[in-house]
């Protein structure tokens, strides 16, 4: 999506924070909306189309967590949260009541707008979209078909699926449980060790992504997240 035709909504009952992503927003194209109160993004979201959500969790009125629950009982437009939370309990139940991404604050500009962007670039991945690149890596999903610098890499079909799935989400986190269930259905949720094991061999055949020490990004202790 052009940034000059996005509309980011920001939700933070901060003066200065809201001010900051307005400018830093605005600089880059984006059109912005800005409220304090989790019912003022809430009614919004109704009047008007939003492209993305950057949604507080500490909000005067209903917590941030509930906003998120009901944003996505009607929406989905992706979600990050911004929140001065950093323990895990609420990174995980921020993604898995449909949070997109999570940022903690103080939190780097730069890096915000790199997520704004990622997550505003596609939605999952299907055989639709035929081809997906990401760095020297190239996934054609018609043919199941992966190649690194026109070389083929030869994955099983879990690796493959789980690819799949990081691809078409590129630049956002996906919980543990997020990306078994996308991957391999709900059975598979709770198998953790299993997707640590398919993972490493998935991050050892695919190498290193150029300036990083590897394509798939580990979140400690929640989740995943494919560089964009």
């Amino acid at each position: 999506m052009d940034a000059s035709s996005a509309r980011v909504l920001v939700i933070d009952d901060e003066p200065q924070i809201r001010r900051l992503l307005s400018l830093s927003l605005t600089r880059q194209g984006y059109q912005v909306e800005s409220v304090a109160t989790g019912e003022g993004g809430l009614d919004v979201l109704t009047q008007m189309p939003i492209d993305i959500v950057l949604l507080d969790l500490g909000l005067p009125d209903v917590d941030g967590l509930e906003v998120a629950r009901q944003i996505r009982a009607w929406s989905q437009v992706p979600i990050i949260v911004i929140s001065v939370r950093e323990n895990e309990r609420d990174k995980i139940a921020a993604l898995n009541l449909g949070a997109d991404d999570y940022v903690t604050k103080p939190f780097s500009i730069e890096e915000l707008l790199a997520r704004v962007r990622a997550n505003l670039r596609r939605g999952p991945l299907t055989a639709a979209e035929a081809v997906l690149t990401i760095g020297s890596i190239t996934i054609d999903v018609a043919r199941r078909r992966v190649t690194r610098e026109e070389r083929e890499i030869h994955l099983t079909p879990t690796e493959y699926d789980l690819l799949c799935v990081l691809a078409g989400h590129a630049g956002r986190v996906l919980t543990h449980r997020q990306l078994l269930r996308e991957a391999r259905g709900p059975a598979y949720e709770e198998a953790t060790p299993l997707l640590r094991v398919h993972l490493a061999a998935l991050r050892q055949k695919l190498g290193t992504a150029p300036n990083s020490p590897g394509y798939i990004a580990t979140e400690p202790g929640i989740g995943y997240r494919l560089l964009a």
